[in-house]
């Protein structure tokens, strides 16, 4: 018996793409939902959550009293800020002076008489002398510092890298001129480039 011929369709082939053209490639598969839900918690299309404490309950700030408002004017006047610089160079002075004079050698030996082992008195002595008038010169420097920049950013109305730079200039040029003029320009440069340094790390 003859078999019933039977009709199968016939699925129509690609056009062919031209010599030296790429393949076309299949669409991408659409993205998951997870990671369109971590694309809002921590990706890109995340939005910035602002904290307002009245809606979180927490406890409202009262208004500053006068009393308050009077000690936050007084710690932020330039005579405060040179006060307190100049007692914390006083104590940062001596503290590296004593430990120079830890270090050196020659602390209590008398010039005169170099063979002369020194007591512990004269050690100590010449010790807490070199303590002194290495906290003297860090106290005068502190204070001169801390005024000058305290003044420069009152009058530019700014606090910024430059207060500091401008202050360490003004500051190293006023000790370097009693040396005469190279040694001012060279202590004006070199202090400002201290602290340009110096506020660019802390910053």
């Amino acid at each position: 018996a003859e078999r019933p011929w039977v009709c199968m369709p016939v699925m129509a082939a690609p056009p062919p793409s031209a010599p030296g053209e790429p393949a076309p490639q299949p669409p991408p598969p659409p993205p998951l939902q997870y990671s369109l839900l971590l694309q809002h918690l921590v990706g890109d299309k995340r939005q910035p959550r602002v904290w307002d404490p009245a809606i979180l309950g927490g406890i409202p700030c009262p208004p500053k009293s006068e009393e308050q408002k009077m000690v936050e004017r007084v710690m932020e006047s330039c005579p405060f800020k040179a006060a307190l610089a100049c007692v914390g160079g006083f104590v940062l002075g001596g503290a590296f002076g004593i430990f120079t004079a830890g270090i050196d050698t020659n602390v209590g030996f008398d010039p005169k008489d170099p063979y002369r082992t020194p007591t512990a008195k004269e050690v100590l002595k010449d010790m807490g002398q070199r303590g002194i008038s290495y906290a003297k010169n860090f106290a005068i420097v502190g204070a001169m510092f801390s005024c000058t920049e305290c003044v420069v950013e009152s009058y530019r109305g700014k606090s910024d890298w430059k207060n500091s730079v401008i202050s360490g200039c003004i500051t190293g040029g006023a000790i370097g001129f009693r040396a005469g003029l190279k040694a001012g320009v060279i202590g004006c440069g070199g202090f400002a480039a201290f602290s340009a340094a110096v506020d660019y790390y802390l910053r």
